[in-house]
């Protein structure tokens, strides 16, 4: 989808700082970070939320989920914790209508979030 940010970031027309990229997904940093550590994870294959995934789509949502696990790891807070969170659309605070799973860590979170 051209007018997709997210999309755009993954045909490389938009500059990310990247923290991971692989055949599925890829991960960068937030540009507007909510804690130390905010980076996000967004299949390659347009999905514009979580309402449109289908049951073929779990490999790939499961594949977020352990894909942000293991930067987690590798950016040691696997350990102190971080969260995992992905928003559905407006009311939830999607703003770019991309799936994305956004990795939070480097301070205490606290509940509920928001």
């Amino acid at each position: 989808m051209s007018d997709c940010l997210f999309c755009r970031i993954v045909a490389g027309t938009i500059p990310a700082k990247k923290v991971h990229e692989d055949a599925l997904c890829v991960g960068f940093l937030d540009i507007n970070p909510q804690a130390p550590q905010h980076a996000l994870f967004i299949p390659r294959r347009h999905i514009a939320t979580l309402n449109e995934a289908t049951a073929e789509d779990r490999e790939l949502l499961g594949h977020l989920m352990v894909t942000a696990a293991k930067y987690a790891r590798e950016q040691g807070f696997s350990d102190t914790g971080y969260r995992v969170v992905m928003n559905t659309n407006r009311d939830a605070g999607q703003t770019v209508f991309h799936v994305h799973l956004h990795m939070l860590a480097g301070r205490q979170l606290t509940w509920p979030p928001g």
